[in-house]
């Protein structure tokens, strides 16, 4: 094992940007060994999600030095892995993060001197544009720059295949292999600047012109209204100190041709009417000056959103996280705000996208396994299959493609909602334009969401999280869960035990699970039975694989509301009180268990 003085003497023979040594010379002039320990002796990993960290000096952090290696050892492995790589070439897009727009520059520039051919996007960009243009070019990979709705002191670095899709093992694991044999930075790298570069320019091309308005275009295109038949309800919009904003206007822009509205006014002029902006949260701001945490599912996130729509009596908001892949929405009724569950945004949105496919035999969505079984269930009724993968867009995305064109739209309880026809992978700015024809229609998405309830049943969910940065105390926790597991009150018994830790699965016929198993997933299911006042419910616990936490997934199905809202609070308390009572495991301030 190196000593500390071997990691920083090779950090600082590697790192040339000034601002970043500085740091590690000031923290060994210090004599800081257990923060220089922290920053240098484990290395950031690359996993599926490609890196996130925090911004500063060190190899285990986000920074200039990381994203050359990590750009070497991708190219490396385009070159191994993908035909014709250079020509096909990679695009790069970035969000308004600190450092971000450096970052994309010294990925650049890296491929450029592998002679790649690179599409840049010169301006930040929402998430969804990188995959989206890999589709249209057919290109070898993508790369965006953005931590998504993380803190600001975070950056990360995200992978598209060349199939459009987030990265998957055992990609993954390859790619990190070829950055490990690719750590040394090629001399002469220099971050391009204003779309130029001293390689040739032949092969750097910017992206934007030509795939920012295909994009909005493809986004109107989802809509199923004839020209001037709908009249859009108005919204309040928050980018959340974010990219959205001008990918919202301009495929809303696109879109108002269906409004009565628009046979005697400007497009312009509709938009303005249907839209209003929280303007101190319009922009990109790296410092995301104006909430806590810029996820618009923490809360207080819309409180900025929530006064405008209050001064202005409107009572439907919007709002994308940062990167602008994630969607959110509030209604205010009866005096009231409420602010919809990623699943009941997701229910509304495969319901509303079911009802104009006329052919909805052999059609199907796709949930993950920890969404809720809602959408499972009025697939039953109106005859559209529901397949559920592990969590996370790059399940999603790769078995929407594997499945093909019956796929017609995805979600996860996490404010993601894909629609195939425009990328595979979440989109919050597609995801608006189709919601909010929806409730042009609905006249209340609220009210709609009632009416699927009376029809269909009513599904409480309860997610919450333990914050614990103890990976043994995490350990015991599931170990106890699978030694306890049947021990429940006397009025359920446990149906059906499901852990893909282990691979084991008491529904199936093998007794082996369908999704994907192995020891680094710390993921148990159990259904229950019902009890004399709801049908059943269904709680996943996992443990996340990227913060520290335990994340708990909790569903009641009842024919009541509030037989349903009692089964799964009551079953959080006995959760919380059966495998959470160590102090070390901090749960989130969500619900009241007292």
């Amino acid at each position: 094992m190196a000593t500390l003085r071997e990691l920083w003497e090779e950090w600082l023979r590697l790192d040339m940007r000034p601002k970043t040594r500085v740091e590690i010379q000031k923290l060994v002039e210090v004599g800081d060994t257990e923060e220089l320990e922290r920053r240098l002796r484990t290395r950031i990993s690359f996993g599926t999600a490609g890196l996130r960290a925090r911004m500063q000096a060190g190899f285990a952090r986000m920074n200039h030095l990381i994203v050359i290696q990590t750009s070497q050892g991708l190219a490396e492995y385009l070159l191994k892995n993908v035909s014709n790589a250079r020509d096909r070439g990679v695009v790069i897009g970035r969000d308004g993060r600190r450092d971000s727009d450096l970052f994309a520059e010294m990925a650049a520039a890296v491929f450029l001197a592998k002679q790649f051919r690179v599409w840049y996007f010169e301006k930040v960009v929402h998430t969804p544009m990188v995959p989206f243009t890999i589709d249209e070019l057919g290109a070898a990979a993508g790369i965006m720059i953005t931590a998504s709705h993380n803190p600001g002191c975070d950056n990360g670095y995200k992978v598209y295949g060349q199939n459009g899709c987030q990265i998957n093992s055992p990609q993954d694991k390859s790619i990190a292999a070829h950055i490990l044999d690719n750590l040394e930075p090629m001399e002469g790298l220099e971050p391009i600047h204003n779309g130029r570069s001293k390689h040739d320019s032949a092969l750097l091309v910017d992206a934007g012109v030509a795939f920012i308005p295909k994009y909005c275009t493809r986004v109107s295109d989802l809509m199923f209204a004839e020209p001037h038949s709908l009249k859009l309800p108005s919204f309040v919009y928050t980018a959340m100190h974010g990219v959205g904003l001008p990918f919202l206007q301009q495929s809303l822009k696109r879109i108002v041709v269906c409004d009565a509205r628009s046979k005697h006014m400007t497009q312009s002029d509709v938009v303005h009417e249907i839209m209003y902006i929280v303007e101190s949260q319009a922009m990109p701001d790296p410092d995301f000056p104006t909430v806590r945490y810029p996820n618009p599912e923490e809360q207080g996130a819309l409180d900025l959103a929530k006064d405008m729509a209050n001064t202005r009596e409107i009572s439907l908001i919007f709002a994308n996280d940062p990167d602008a892949d994630r969607f959110a929405v509030a209604e205010k009724v009866e005096g009231e705000w409420h602010q919809f569950t990623g699943d009941q945004v997701g229910v509304l949105l495969g319901y509303y996208m079911s009802t104009f496919n006329s052919h909805l035999k052999g059609m199907m969505m796709l949930t993950s396994a920890v969404s809720s079984q809602m959408l499972a269930k009025i697939g039953d009724v109106e005859g559209f299959i529901v397949e559920e993968t592990l969590t996370g867009f790059k399940w999603l995305g790769n078995r929407s493609m594997e499945l093909g064109d019956k796929v017609i739209f995805a979600y996860e309880e996490a404010l993601g909602y894909m629609l195939p026809v425009i990328v595979h992978d979440k989109d919050g700015v597609a995801a608006a334009i189709l919601f909010l024809e929806a409730c042009s229609r609905w006249q209340s998405p609220w009210s709609k969401l009632q009416e699927l309830y009376q029809k269909y049943g009513y599904f409480e969910t309860m997610n919450t999280y333990w914050r614990c940065d103890d990976h043994e105390v995490v350990d015991t926790v599931f170990a106890r869960i699978r030694q306890d597991v049947s021990d429940f009150p006397a009025d359920r018994k446990l149906e059906r035990f499901r852990d893909l830790t282990n691979g084991i699965d008491s529904g199936t016929k093998d007794k082996k699970p369908i999704l994907p198993t192995g020891p680094n997933t710390q993921m148990i299911t159990c259904w229950l039975s019902g009890s004399d006042h709801d049908d059943g419910i269904r709680f996943t616990i996992r443990a996340s694989g990227t913060e520290p936490k335990v994340k708990l997934y909790l569903e009641c199905q009842s024919r009541s509301q509030a037989n349903a809202r009692i089964g799964a609070s009551e079953m959080l308390k006995i959760i919380n009180s059966t495998w959470f009572k160590d102090k070390r495991l901090v749960l989130e301030k969500k619900y009241d268990i007292s």
